[in-house]
């Protein structure tokens, strides 16, 4: 069949023997008043006034099932609830990743800050005998560059307050010219990193010769004494 011909139509034949639209009765099938005009044909054969194409017949609208408004609803409702716990499961999972990979980063940053220490320590000796110079010196400022980088700090200095916390106590002695106890000397420098210490510092401690009373209210030596005063 080639484009130019015509598609039959599909026809809809109602055989009624009453016009459902104006009450007369219809002709016997096959029966045409002589004077009706002829009908249309459909591939070859002639269409009667009562047969309607199947395009032009009325479209009844279909009733939506009873309940499935509800249904919907309720797939709606289950789905929003699905998608909700999805959603909060994988807001976790990125809070524990993200948790995850700065505790890696922060972990190797104090491992290698660590293994400087020691070059550290070497750098310190020469700056106190004068020997950082030079070449020498670009060299170790370019390692206590890579600890600024990291954000690693030291601390440890004469006269500092002892924190057991941030001192490591190696020497003590007395003097009455502290009031607290004091690091004196600091033999070896700590660093941290943030709040972290990632190395106490090595010190003497001077401790006063004559320590402060525990508390303000002191009991006398001699209780009895005091009374009979």
């Amino acid at each position: 069949m080639t484009s130019g011909e015509e598609q039959p139509r599909v026809v809809i034949r109602d055989k009624r023997r009453i016009d459902p639209i104006s009450g007369e009765v219809r002709a016997s099938a096959g029966e045409q008043p002589a004077d009706a005009p002829p009908g249309p044909t459909v591939a070859g054969e002639q269409m009667s006034e009562h047969d309607i194409p199947v395009e032009d017949q009325p479209q009844e609208p279909v009733a939506p099932a009873a309940g499935a408004g509800d249904d919907v609803a309720a797939q709606l409702a289950e789905r929003t609830e699905d998608l909700q716990r999805v959603t909060a499961e994988y807001a976790n999972y990125r809070r524990r990743v993200d948790r995850d990979r700065s505790l890696v980063v922060d972990q190797a940053a104090e491992r290698f800050a660590t293994g400087l220490f020691p070059i550290v320590d070497d750098i310190e000796r020469a700056r106190d005998h004068g020997d950082l110079t030079g070449a020498f010196k670009l060299v170790a400022d370019r390692i206590l560059g890579l600890l600024d980088g990291l954000g690693v700090a030291a601390f440890g200095a004469a006269g500092d307050a002892f924190d057991p916390a941030l001192h490591e106590a190696v020497m003590h002695d007395t003097s009455a010219d502290v009031a607290v106890p004091t690091a004196t000397t600091v033999l070896r420098q700590g660093f941290r990193r943030g709040d972290r210490v990632l190395r106490t510092a090595m010190v003497a401690v001077t401790e006063p010769e004559h320590p402060a009373p525990a508390g303000d209210g002191a009991v006398p030596a001699d209780p009895g004494a005091a009374a009979s005063d």
